[in-house]
């Protein structure tokens, strides 16, 4: 195994040693498996046999799981509702042996759902034909986001990072981070953060993982297959954002690292670009890569472990996770073996 490889892996044997406190919008997605059987005489639809249902961790929750498999200690915070979704995240979450003191547990939220339907004949694929999404009408109150702030400074003190997920429903949000900055909760820590709709309004994060669409619309820009375009947009964005680390990542093309004063770094797709679903690939991204972070790697470093999990989780059904020993066999399988 060449030096760079044996650089990669001793990061990822790293990971049971870090902590990483993660602030999140937690998501249970839904699954539902149903069999063709026929046409609807109520209307032009296909009725579905149920099969099977599944739960699982998404959105920021799902970079919560990713972490956990990938052997960190992961210390989450952030909302659920007294509903069956949130007893189903929590009870995951147990599972996992990931601590819940974090989680605010509230009467009366909706916890975030979203629903999948997918519809296939036996032994053959599912075909998504429907979501639905369940969301509460408004964000955590006041009084839940000072629990939010209180819980994120006390993991702070014992973490080597922190995650922010923020998909717009409230328990993330620039003004937590600004209320942490002023209270000196963050000194001396990384802080990643992947933001669907509000990347710009976080400043002084270290640094963020976005796709190449949400980079678009935050720079209200047209990157299309203009790598031009691409490394001026990755540049503004480093400026703007005050960042030390970009990696903006692009499907089927890869993912670019963008770092301060250094030069971009194009990496291409690891595995096949014949993807299964990409469902959660996102939160598998920032998860290995803020864990590689704690674990003191440098952005490069941090981005190809990341481009691996990345390639790995989108070959699987779902929202899914990637363990350690996934990655070990990525390293091993992407670097040449010298003559002895």
């Amino acid at each position: 195994m060449d030096v760079h490889a044996q650089h990669l892996r001793h990061i990822v044997e790293a990971f049971p040693r870090m902590s990483v406190a993660v602030l999140a919008d937690l998501v249970a997605d839904e699954f539902i498996f149903g069999e063709i059987s026929r046409v609807s005489r109520e209307a032009p639809v296909l009725i579905l046999k149920h099969r099977e249902r599944n739960v699982v961790p998404g959105g920021g929750a799902n970079a919560i799981y990713n972490l956990a498999a990938l052997g960190v200690n992961v210390l989450p915070v952030g909302v659920v509702g007294d509903d069956e979704s949130g007893r189903i995240l929590l009870q995951k979450f147990r599972a996992a042996h990931i601590p819940v003191t974090g989680i605010q547990k509230i009467k009366g939220y909706v916890t975030v759902t979203k629903s999948r339907t997918l519809a296939g004949y036996p032994h053959s694929g599912r075909q998504q034909v429907v979501r639905v999404d369940r969301e509460p009408e408004s964000g955590p109150d006041r009084h839940t986001q000072r629990e939010l702030v209180m819980a994120v400074k006390k993991y702070a003190r014992i973490a080597d990072a922190l995650l922010i997920s923020d998909y717009g429903y409230g328990a993330a949000t620039p003004e937590i981070l600004k209320t942490l900055r002023k209270q000196s909760a963050l000194d001396g820590i990384p802080v990643t953060l992947d933001s669907r709709y509000r990347m710009l309004e976080y400043r002084g994060v270290t640094a963020a993982t976005p796709n190449e669409p949400e980079v678009e619309e935050a720079l209200e820009t047209k990157i299309g297959k203009d790598d031009a375009r691409l490394l001026s947009a990755g540049k503004e964005l480093l400026q703007r954002m005050g960042l030390q680390s970009l990696v903006v990542t692009r499907g089927r093309d890869g993912m670019v690292a963008f770092g301060r004063g250094a030069k971009p770094i194009s990496i291409p797709v690891h595995g096949s670009d014949e993807v299964t679903d990409v469902t959660g690939a996102g939160d598998t991204v920032i998860a290995t890569f803020t864990a590689a972070l704690a674990a003191g790697a440098d952005a490069e470093s941090a981005a190809r472990l990341a481009n691996f999990a990345g390639g790995i989780v989108v070959m699987k059904r779902g929202t899914a996770t990637v363990s350690q020993e996934e990655l070990f066999e990525a390293i091993r399988k992407s670097t040449f073996q010298h003559p002895k």
